[in-house]
């Protein structure tokens, strides 16, 4: 099996070859190609997990390589973490609708969408390189807005589903608390990427037995520490919102924090530097300790279980898409981002959602889910006309599309607002923006 990361000179790599290297009977890897334009990082990356597989006694071949076409060709799965613009970009992205009183965040409101438009289109040259070299492999995208990146490639008929560690990572916080193997936890995981709740928490599978309102009244205190969010909201509303709801949910504390200490992304890049500098070590053969507080926890146990169930490797994994059978890594269902498809009728089919999904070679088959809360439901349905819009300007370019998807936000709303942060979008993204 050959498998192919896009990025593969990120930082996150070294989590995720420690999980290939871990689960290989999961997922039985015979060849690893790391492309990155940057040869620097690249070879740092590519030492360290070629270590990593060394240390652990897997046989896999690791290949370092900025050839794009090469690197895929062949390729049985391709896996995408790419940021377009690095960190500098991203700093920006955080800081300039700051200056509007709006939030600065790379995945949503007006830096998401800045990220979005950099994103997408190449994102799509790069799936059609793939096309063209592996008609038959699958694109798992973890490069962000996910959301709205997934559609996009969907949208342009490539096998895709998108991937996000939020599930997981709470998946495995639960099961902590609970003192449960992470596969005893089910999630009845609801919304879009980086807007979802955790509606039930169920023990030995989505029949099973929700343990929610015990985790809430028992350890309320401690998850909502976690969300920097009140305790008091969960116990009113019953669930578990993903962090990124505090954006919406006290969008002006959020603004006030933002303003007053340095950015996420200047956190981020002094920690990249670091962990270069400790891949560089030839002494060096883990994933360093340093590497959980860069994000992307779990991301590697996640992908290999995708990988795993799409390319019908692992044992228990299903021929075809809602069997009720999944990959090896002792769940039938997995958290993706797919196409809607009828799941939420509140939303349009071609919407991308984020659910738990039976998932098979093939493609994800989202899982029914309980009728919505309107609470949650109409937050949603605005994201996700946003998100529509966002996508058209992607593609399609032009100022007025781009105050379009502004204007929906409902981090943004106000058309002085969203004049504004258009016009700063643009001017700190002409580079990467062909028709501006």
């Amino acid at each position: 099996m050959k498998l192919t990361v896009v990025g593969g000179g990120s930082t996150y790599t070294p989590e995720l070859v420690d999980g290939f290297a871990r689960l290989r009977d999961t997922l039985p890897v015979a060849e690893l190609v790391l492309v990155d334009p940057d040869a620097e990082r690249l070879r740092l990356v590519g030492g360290l997990a070629r270590r990593i597989f060394a240390k652990q006694g897997h046989p896999g071949r690791i290949v370092t390589t900025a050839d794009l076409d090469a690197g895929v060709e062949g390729a049985d799965a391709v896996l995408l973490q790419l940021r377009v613009g690095g960190q500098a970009a991203r700093q920006q992205d955080e800081t300039w609708p700051l200056e509007c009183g709006c939030v600065g965040q790379e995945t949503t409101g007006a830096g998401g969408l800045a990220k979005a438009l950099r994103t997408v289109p190449v994102v799509l040259d790069i799936a059609e390189r793939v096309r063209r070299a592996s008609p038959d492999a699958w694109i798992v995208d973890f490069t962000n807005p996910v959301g709205i990146v997934t559609r996009a490639l969907l949208e342009a008929g490539h096998k895709a589903v998108g991937l996000c560690n939020v599930a997981i990572g709470l998946q495995r916080k639960f099961a902590a608390i609970l003192g449960v193997a992470p596969g005893d936890v089910h999630l009845d995981h609801v919304g879009l990427n980086h807007l979802t709740w955790e509606t039930g928490v169920r023990l030995g599978g989505p029949e099973g037995v929700d343990v929610l309102p015990k985790l809430i009244a028992e350890h309320g205190g401690a998850l909502a520490d976690d969300l920097r969010l009140p305790r008091t909201l969960l116990e009113r509303l019953g669930v578990v919102p993903s962090y990124y709801l505090r954006y919406y949910y006290a969008h002006d504390e959020v603004v006030c924090d933002l303003r007053t200490r340095p950015s996420r992304a200047a956190e981020v890049a002094e920690m990249e530097r670091r962990l270069l500098e400790m891949y560089g070590d030839p002494a060096l053969d883990e994933k360093p300790a340093l590497l959980a507080k860069r994000g992307g926890a779990y991301y590697s146990e996640a992908a290999v279980d995708l990988a795993a169930a799409l390319l019908g490797g692992g044992e228990g994994t299903g021929e075809d898409v809602g069997e009720g059978k999944g990959s090896g890594g002792g769940s039938p269902y997995q958290v993706v981002n797919a196409y809607n498809a009828g799941t939420l009728p509140f939303l349009p089919d071609d919407a991308v959602i984020e659910v738990q999904a039976a998932v098979g070679p093939g493609g994800a088959a989202p899982l029914p889910v309980p009728a919505v809360d309107p609470l949650y439901a109409g937050l949603m349905a605005q994201v996700t006309a946003y998100e529509e819009l966002a996508l058209r300007a992607a593609l399609h370019g032009g100022r007025e599309r781009v105050f379009r998807a502004l204007l929906a936000h409902p981090l943004i709303g106000q058309y002085a607002y969203a004049d504004t942060l258009t016009d700063r979008l643009l001017a700190h993204n002409r580079e990467h923006l062909a028709w501006a």
